[in-house]
């Protein structure tokens, strides 16, 4: 039983990590590439979601969903960053920190005038709605082994796009020296706006397909954006096989502790205390392994450079 039980939380905790790495995969672009602190990266999650939504309320079809939300949310993401974000790549850290928090007050103001303040709820899809026995009295939901894969496939892409391409090479020469990529003739704008809307993309996919899991609802990407963080700090700023492995570790600490923890501490706490003390410690266990990261490894497990 507690076999069964432990292999079905493992799974959770690597859709919740595979999760975090659509969101942390973009935004340790951005961050380790165009030196930006984005905190609007949430708000982008946000306007995934709501997009899916939307669609899937008028059609039906969250396939359909998804073809919107996509493109959709890396459109928004070039406009914010044409007109918004684009004078602040030469100023300092606190500028943008301060000018991304205005973005997610905008965006949660602006969605709540376009779809009103009520939560969206967005039904599993139908194809994806049963379950598969991974192993013999143990189902799990087809839907979120779903995610699993297209994390798999997203972290395939990323890393053929990075490493094997034309593109990949300038994002990678941009990283070390902007100022030489442009002597050369590219256009380092244009790059930063492709590297910006393809972070935004990403952010929209984690949003749809958390969609079927949360409630939408106005502020729902700025809980994930603290993990977010989170998972590039302990994986390493611009490292994309570094987002992979902290979204992994923090998405299964995460799940399994919330789920073991109260049990372990009966074994020798009352019931009462023993969920209070393990409830408190499966909120602090991922900043513990922060901590211990940065303290072994002050660049992260996988740093950029390596």
């Amino acid at each position: 039983m507690y076999l069964l039980l432990f292999c079905q939380q493992f799974l959770n905790g690597l859709q919740f990590g595979v999760m975090l790495f659509l969101m942390a995969s973009g935004l340790t672009l951005i961050f380790g590439i165009m030196d930006l602190i984005n905190l609007a990266h949430g708000s982008l999650f946000m306007v995934g979601a709501y997009l899916c939504a939307t669609v899937f309320q008028q059609t039906g079809s969250f396939m359909l969903g998804l073809l919107v939300a996509l493109p959709g949310t890396a459109l928004v993401g070039i406009v914010v960053e044409i007109f918004t974000l684009r004078t602040l790549y030469a100023r300092d850290h606190l500028d943008q920190v301060l000018a991304t928090f205005g973005l997610i007050l905008f965006f949660n103001e602006l969605t709540k005038i376009i779809w009103g303040p009520r939560a969206l709820f967005l039904d599993v899809p139908e194809a994806l709605s049963g379950t598969i026995e991974i192993i013999p009295g143990a189902p799990y939901p087809t839907f979120r082994l779903a995610i699993i894969v297209v994390g798999i496939i997203v972290a395939i892409f990323l890393y053929f796009l990075i490493t094997r391409t034309r593109l990949g090479m300038l994002i990678r020469a941009s990283a070390t020296n902007r100022e030489i990529v442009g002597a050369l003739g590219v256009n380092v704008k244009l790059l930063y706006t492709l590297i910006f809307g393809l972070g935004a993309l990403l952010a929209g996919l984690a949003g749809a397909m958390a969609g079927p899991l949360f409630a939408v609802e106005v502020g729902m990407g700025e809980d994930i954006l603290i993990l977010t963080f989170v998972v590039i700090v302990i994986g390493g700023i611009g490292s994309i096989r570094g987002a992979l492995v902290g979204a992994i570790l923090v998405g299964l600490i995460d799940t399994l502790g919330r789920a073991f923890l109260p049990a372990l501490f009966k074994l020798f706490l009352d019931p009462a205390t023993a969920d209070g003390v393990g409830a408190s410690l499966d909120s602090m266990a991922i900043y513990i392994l922060m901590a211990v990261v940065l303290a072994w490894k002050p660049r992260g497990l996988l740093p950029a450079h390596e």
